[in-house]
């Protein structure tokens, strides 16, 4: 999920879809039929390669391995291309096939999107067994459409409470160690007003209210509150029923009254200044806590609504132009950029949780005993998107080319319930759209 600035990653069509009006969603999902599969070619010359421009110590990571892939061999030549973020997947999404490059950055959630348009191609007979089986679980999760790959990542993301542990004690509330301990719904309700009993103008919690709900930090960032209570975004390519049950109209009553005890965060510092001691928030959070808090911070599992704690996952990945001509060279470099070393420079740029086995391991954050090991533990539980037992936690945001509307119809009711909505109106409101757009798109199905 994300920015440049990696505070949170905005997804790609997904965020033009939030930004303009439904209608125009058919440039994000007007496509499908039969699926496409790239030339193999020779294995040889030189092929193009695009990626979104993130935070300068990523470029420079890219911009690395590109030249020390092509310095490596004399067969293969990357040319790399970095496209402005903010319009990186609207240019995708306007390109045609013809003209996208051989292998391309897609942030997760658009994948099936491009799928269904015949943009991306499968990857599995061009990147190496090694890479894929090194992959991890949760990442070939959000990659995976059927029994075919479509993308993998460098890194992956998840959510987390950070606690500030000299508040927490003063307040005298007990908080959870790991995912087996997390506070129920009740619990973190109870947590609240015990902390507002101390705090001087009551505000004890930040959700990054200053990021907006009616975006996608709202469906990354609360969609596991959905999922902790039992219900879904999308199951069976139908929401009325799943995403507008009773448990899940409950959850999100519980959700807005919290608001009560929200600073709205305008200087986006209200966890760091110490104004309150809990926030819901990403990875991408943790080197400014940990500047900010050092040893009073801790890393808390979101609260469990029933069906046990929840992070969403996911973020950027790598795939294979459909149109390309020579994918053997394509999955090539694949292989190389998804190596240790290179995985592991990014990831150190950018703080995220490698998304390969052998590199999260060995990451000093992600690792058993590393600050950051609650983010890893939970990446090792993924449920990917439809089977969102108990006792999995990181779930993969509906992978469908109807994604874009399902997360603009989630986003919307949420921000209207955090405005005061009824939770159950706004959600059988939400469900009733999403579930006309994939009647009227027959399922958005990607043979």
């Amino acid at each position: 999920m994300s920015s440049t600035s990696r505070k949170y990653r905005r997804t790609a069509c997904t965020g033009l879809a939030l930004s303009l009006p439904l209608a125009a969603l058919a440039a994000c999902g007007g496509g499908g039929g039969t699926g496409a599969s790239a030339e193999a070619g020779s294995g040889k010359g030189t092929i193009s390669v695009w990626a979104h421009q993130g935070q300068k110590s990523e470029d420079a990571a890219l911009q690395a391995a590109v030249k020390s892939f092509n310095s490596s061999q004399s067969k293969i030549k990357v040319k790399l291309t970095l496209l402005p973020a903010n319009d990186y997947t609207k240019t995708i999404t306007t390109t045609d096939a013809s003209k996208l490059p051989d292998v391309m950055e897609f942030d997760g959630p658009t994948m099936a999107n491009f799928v269904y348009n015949k943009k991306l191609a499968p990857i599995d007979d061009y990147v190496s067994v090694k890479t894929m089986a090194n992959a991890t679980d949760a990442s070939k999760a959000q990659g995976e459409i059927g029994d075919k790959h479509y993308g993998l990542g460098m890194y992956d993301s998840g959510l987390g409470i950070y606690g500030n542990k000299k508040l927490l004690d003063a307040a005298g509330v007990k908080y959870p160690t790991s995912l087996d301990g997390a506070w129920t719904a009740d619990e973190f309700t109870a947590a609240l007003k015990a902390l507002k009993a101390k705090d001087s103008d009551g505000k004890t919690l930040d959700v990054q209210e200053n990021n907006g709900f009616a975006t996608e930090w709202g469906t990354y960032g609360f969609a596991p509150i959905v999922w902790s209570a039992g219900g879904s975004l999308l199951k069976d390519g139908k929401a009325e029923g799943v995403l507008d049950s009773s448990k899940v109209v409950s959850a999100l009553k519980t959700f807005q009254s919290w608001k009560t005890y929200v600073d709205p965060n305008t200087d986006g510092n209200a966890f760091a200044k110490g104004r309150v001691a809990l926030s819901w928030v990403g990875h991408w959070m943790y080197p400014t806590y940990s500047k900010a808090l050092g040893d009073n911070l801790v890393v808390l599992p979101l609260p469990d609504f029933g069906n046990g704690p929840k992070t969403g996952q996911g973020s950027w990945a790598w795939g294979i132009g459909a149109d390309s001509k020579n994918a053997k060279a394509a999955g090539t470099f694949m292989d190389y950029l998804l190596n240790d070393t290179n995985v592991t420079a990014m990831t150190t740029a950018n703080g995220a949780p490698p998304a390969t086995k052998t590199a999260l391991a060995a990451s000093s954050l992600y690792k058993q005993g590393g600050p950051l090991q609650l983010f890893a533990d939970q990446l090792a539980k993924p449920c990917g998107d439809s089977d969102i037992s108990k006792s999995c936690v990181a779930v993969t945001r509906p992978v469908t080319a109807g994604y874009p509307t399902v997360t603009a119809k989630f986003s919307e009711a949420l921000n209207s319930v955090y405005g005061g909505a009824d939770p159950k109106t706004a959600l059988a409101k939400a469900a009733r759209a999403i579930d006309q757009d994939f009647s009227d798109n027959a399922g958005y199905k990607i043979p």
